[in-house]
């Protein structure tokens, strides 16, 4: 598939992505957790060798197969399912970081699978994520994903596993001779741009598209955020908003893959800032189920926007990492439904209480569901002394 150099490249992103997304600097013997399904082991061998070479302390884990996750749904009782396996509190609360590389032989082989199973399981990890949350806050924790390119990929997509493989490495600029250099560059730029919004302060976003008629409320103590490195690649400009104050209807364009569901567009009308009523075009069951597996699954938890001039992704994907931060014609934007991020508080995450939270509606869930729209688009701020301007379009920011 790619090439030593390349996984070299793969590895050294990765590597560069995690140490930008921790506050503290990373150390001799930390602890690093490595994800990966079994397709991505080659890059996961060059990013172990890597933390070895920095010293570091890879603990690497393939993630269950599609017959291993089937036969857990389809063979597993209750407690099974909700049984923290024995050391897993002990090992993340040791972590300091988290690579996960998604590299799927499937992506429908849980089709079959009742939904509130896979619900179940997914709300009794919620102590792990926990913990991951916590000492992230703290600033000793750090995670980054990455996506290797696999035949099932390729196959949903509609691409060859070439031209799969390509999209990737030129969204994750590993046909660059210094791909590290050309993410530094792009952090450059977002870090004008997130200031640029921060600016409008607690205002309203206007948005509309041929499908999307909404408005989401930034809410106090806010700030945007860009290029973190948890994900690779990212270009999205994200803000988890004041979950009370969503109105509107809105509408993904590009399908949407979940726990082995694939669904197409789904429209959903807010009202104070929940979901009311929401259609999807098949699945429509999974979709419900989601959204009311907790109080805050059907409450808006990121608002984000993709200008088209940054990211090269122009093809649909069939993953969200990538599909979220589509280019294409028009740029893109993005709403998840779920948990809101505590990096987009402005004020130090010690004192983002669960109180605080829900006075500046920082919305908690299980669950983060980003949903995709790629319609042309305008997004006008409707700022506290009431003027209006034109944040986006034309797919691209105005600044």
């Amino acid at each position: 598939m790619y090439d030593t150099l390349t996984l070299e490249r793969y590895a050294e992103v990765l590597y560069w992505a995690l140490s930008r997304a921790r506050t503290a600097s990373y150390k001799k013997s930390d602890i690093i957790l490595v994800n990966y399904d079994i397709d991505g082991l080659p890059l996961a061998e060059e990013v172990c060798s890597l933390l070895h070479d920095k010293g570091m302390i890879p603990v690497p884990r393939m993630n269950e197969t599609p017959r291993m996750q089937v036969d857990k749904y389809s063979k597993a009782n209750n407690k099974r399912l909700t049984t923290i396996i024995p050391g897993q509190r002990d090992l993340y609360n040791h972590l300091n970081g988290s690579i996960s590389i998604y590299a799927p032989a499937s992506l429908g082989h849980l089709a079959d699978i009742d939904p509130e199973l896979i619900a179940m399981h997914g709300k009794a990890q919620q102590p792990l994520r926990s913990i991951m949350q916590t000492r992230e806050d703290m600033g000793v924790f750090s995670w980054t994903l990455c996506m290797y390119p696999t035949q099932a990929l390729a196959a949903q997509a509609g691409l060859s596993l070439e031209e799969y493989a390509r999209q990737i490495e030129k969204a994750c600029y590993l046909n660059k001779p210094d791909p590290t250099l050309e993410w530094r560059l792009f952090a450059k730029k977002v870090d004008e741009l997130t200031e640029w919004l921060d600016s409008f302060g607690d205002c309203t976003m206007q948005i509309e598209s041929e499908s999307v008629d909404m408005s989401v409320r930034i809410g106090q103590r806010r700030k945007w955020v860009g290029f973190t490195g948890r994900n690779i690649p990212s270009f999205e400009m994200y803000v988890s908003p004041d979950m009370h104050h969503t109105t509107g209807v809105y509408k993904s364009t590009l399908p949407t893959f979940r726990s082995g569901n694939i669904i197409g567009d789904i429209q959903l009308i807010f009202k104070e800032g929940r979901v009311t009523k929401v259609t999807a075009d098949h699945n429509q069951a999974f979709v419900e189920q989601q959204l009311n597996q907790d109080a805050g699954a059907a409450l808006v938890g990121e608002f984000a926007l993709v200008d088209k001039r940054f990211s090269p992704i122009s093809a649909f994907m069939a993953n969200t990492l990538y599909d979220e931060n589509h280019g294409g014609e028009n740029g893109s934007m993005h709403i998840a439904l779920g948990n809101s991020y505590s990096n987009t508080f402005s004020g130090d995450t010690e004192q983002l209480t669960e109180d605080t939270r829900k006075t500046l509606g920082f919305n908690s869930s299980a669950l983060h569901w980003d949903l995709v729209n790629t319609e042309e688009k305008r997004v006008v701020a409707i700022l506290p002394d009431g003027k209006r301007k034109t944040v986006y379009e034309n797919g691209m920011f105005t600044l």
